[in-house]
């Protein structure tokens, strides 16, 4: 498929295309001094000219020295709120039987995904099934100061999925959108808006600014079985090292692009009518392994390591991948500024690992 690169007017028309065919189109907006993300209009929405900075337990916009619209990392938010909702109404009752609640789920284009997320909206779909988003990603030249994609193998490069690739790029020529069709439907669209049509160089700035992204990761996990690594420290003191620090919050489940836990509730009214609904649930909650007799994991430290060996060893054995895509988001939503990447760090010396 053709390269075609586009300015920041053929940017909004990729919107506009999207909008025209139907769809909800989502992507990152400045709001309550934070990316997010909701739908979009056109790309006057887009958070031009901001930037993050990331740190354990820290998260900060900031102003950048230029226009770009998707220079910056991994928000508090992930598609999986659109994909999982938060909270979802399954059945219904007035009292006279039940029916099940309508999906009243959109079509949803979702524009600027990173790699990372790209990967986990991937492995999420693997779990919950459901129907497949149009996906622009936006390959990533700047991360952030959390970030690990790289060693996770989902970044900053762009991964199977996208049915759009964008690599953002300013310079003295100017803002333009490398632009490469990933689908048939994505190329069908990108014939609708106005564009030129890439050169040799524009192609080897854009490959060099991703490259160089990947060599400037101020992360990494260990380079060895991590399910060998978990599996053989289950015993291991270092979780209760991490439970004087752990607040069992479950920020960091609730910011993960891919923890699907839920748990289901019904609730009555006076007047007879019902409801089931099903909202996200976190293993650090008490109640989450709770069998007859009373909870399984009670103390912090179990909790932890519940979660840490599921995302990276276990999750294997369900999907045949690992749960983390390097996104970082657990390490600058955790209050206490909890590392997973410190924290598999700290075992495989514990352990004496060889990193390969």
């Amino acid at each position: 498929m053709t390269n075609r690169v586009l300015d920041l007017g053929g940017l909004d028309a990729l919107i506009g295309v999207l909008r025209e065919d139907g769809r909800v189109v989502v992507g990152p907006v400045l709001r309550d001094n934070a990316i997010t993300l909701a739908e979009l209009e056109s790309a006057a929405d887009l958070p031009g000219g901001w930037g993050v900075e990331t740190g354990p337990g820290h998260y900060r916009v900031r102003r950048r020295a230029d226009t770009a619209v998707f220079g910056h990392s991994a928000g508090p938010q992930s598609w999986k709120r659109f994909l999982h909702p938060p909270r979802r109404t399954l059945v219904t009752s007035d009292g006279n039987g039940f029916r099940a609640a309508p999906d009243p789920a959109p079509d949803y284009a979702f524009l600027g995904v990173r790699p990372c997320d790209l990967a986990a909206i991937a492995k999420l779909r693997q779990v919950i099934g459901g129907r497949k988003p149009f996906v622009v990603a936006a390959q990533c030249t700047e991360p952030g100061e959390v970030c690990f994609c790289a060693s996770m193998g989902c970044g900053p490069a762009a991964g199977p999925g996208y049915d759009i690739a964008l690599t953002e790029r300013i310079d003295e020529q100017g803002q333009r959108f490398l632009a490469t069709g990933g689908t048939d439907e994505g190329a069908a669209v990108l014939d609708r808006v106005p564009a030129r049509r890439a050169t040799p160089e524009d192609t080897a700035l854009a490959e060099q600014d991703v490259q160089a992204a990947a060599r400037t990761m101020g992360r990494a996990m260990p380079e060895l079985d991590l399910r060998d690594l978990l599996a053989a420290n289950r015993d291991s003191a270092h979780w209760e090292a991490v439970a004087e620090r752990c607040l069992t919050c479950g920020n960091c489940t609730m910011v993960c692009p891919t923890c699907f836990c839920v748990s289901v509730e019904d609730h009555t009214d006076l007047d007879g009518t019902a409801e089931r609904a099903q909202r996200w649930a976190s293993c650090f909650e008490i109640d989450f392994s709770y069998l007859h007799g009373g909870a399984v994991r009670t103390s912090p430290a179990a909790r932890y390591r519940q979660w840490m060996t599921h995302k990276l060893g276990t999750w294997h054995d369900q999907f045949g991948t690992s749960g983390c895509v390097g996104c970082g988001r657990c390490i600058a939503w955790c209050p206490a500024g909890i590392d997973i990447t410190e924290e598999a760090a700290a075992l495989t010396r514990e352990h004496g690992g060889e990193q390969r």
